[in-house]
C-alpha cells in the first residue's frame, strides 16, 4: 500500500467515522444543557441553524437521520421542510464540490476495470431507481453515497430526485419518532425503541436490498 493510499484511508476513517461520532456527542451534550433555548427558537433561528446543518451533513460531520429525530422532537411535523432543505442542499454542495475538485484519479480507476465500466453502463437506464433504493436504506452513509454517485457519472437531476425520494420515508419516520418522544434523554438513548419504528426500518432495509439486487443483477446479466 502506498503512502498516499494510507493517508486517504486514515482521512476517510476520520471524516466518515470519527467526525459523525464527535458531532453527535457534541450535539447531544448541547441538547441536554440548552433544551429550553432550542424549544424557544423562532422560524428565523431554525432557518439559520438549518443552513449550518446543511454544511455539516454535506461534509459527513452530522448524520441527517439523527438531526431529523432531534428536530422532530422540538418541531414535530414542522421540521420536515427544514430537513428537505438540509438534505437537498447537502446533495447540491457535494455535487458542486465534485465539480470543483479533480476526482479523475478515482474515475480512471473505476473505468480501468472493464467489469465495473460495463456494470456502470448497464445501470444507466435504471440510474434513478438505484439512487432511490440506495437512499432508502438507513445503512448507507449520506455523504458517501452522494459522492459515489457523482464520481460514478450519475446525472445530477437523478442524484437530486432519487436522493429526495429516498430520504422522504426515512425522514418522516425519524420526525415521527422524535415527535412522539416525551423525554429527550430517552429519545437520544433509544431512538428506535418502538415496535412501529423497528418494523418500518426493517421494511425499508428489505425494499432497498431487493431493489438494488434486481437492478445490479440486471446490469450484470447484460455483460454476459
Amino acid at each position: 500500500m502506498s503512502v498516499a493510499s494510507k493517508y486517504v484511508g486514515v482521512g476517510s476513517f476520520v471524516i466518515f467515522t470519527l467526525l459523525p461520532l464527535l458531532c453527535t456527542s457534541a450535539v447531544t451534550y448541547y441538547l441536554y444543557t440548552h433544551q429550553e433555548n432550542l424549544a424557544a427558537f423562532s422560524v428565523l433561528q431554525w432557518s439559520l441553524l438549518s443552513g449550518i446543518l446543511m454544511f455539516a451533513c454535506a461534509f459527513a460531520i452530522c448524520p441527517p437521520t439523527f438531526l431529523a429525530i432531534v428536530m422532530g422532537f422540538f418541531l414535530g411535523w414542522a421540521a420536515f421542510p427544514y430537513l428537505v432543505f438540509i438534505n437537498l442542499g447537502a446533495i447540491i454542495l457535494i455535487y458542486s464540490l465534485y465539480r470543483l475538485i479533480n476526482f479523475s484519479w478515482i474515475e480512471n480507476k473505476l473505468l480501468a476495470n472493464p467489469k465495473i465500466r460495463k456494470t456502470l453502463d448497464g445501470i444507466k437506464n435504471d440510474e434513478l431507481k438505484l439512487i432511490f433504493f440506495t437512499k432508502l436504506s438507513p445503512l448507507f452513509p449520506f455523504a458517501v453515497t452522494n459522492l459515489v454517485f457523482a464520481v460514478s457519472g450519475a446525472r445530477f437531476s437523478n442524484i437530486l430526485l432519487g436522493g429526495f425520494l429516498g430520504m422522504v420515508p426515512r425522514t418522516l419516520l425519524a420526525v415521527y419518532v422524535g415527535k412522539e418522544a416525551n423525554v429527550l434523554s430517552q429519545l437520544i438513548d433509544n431512538p428506535n425503541e418502538g415496535t412501529l419504528s423497528k418494523v418500518i426500518i426493517s421494511a425499508l432495509l428489505v425494499v432497498s436490498a431487493v431493489g438494488m439486487y434486481i437492478i445490479i443483477k440486471k446490469a450484470l446479466e447484460k455483460n454476459i
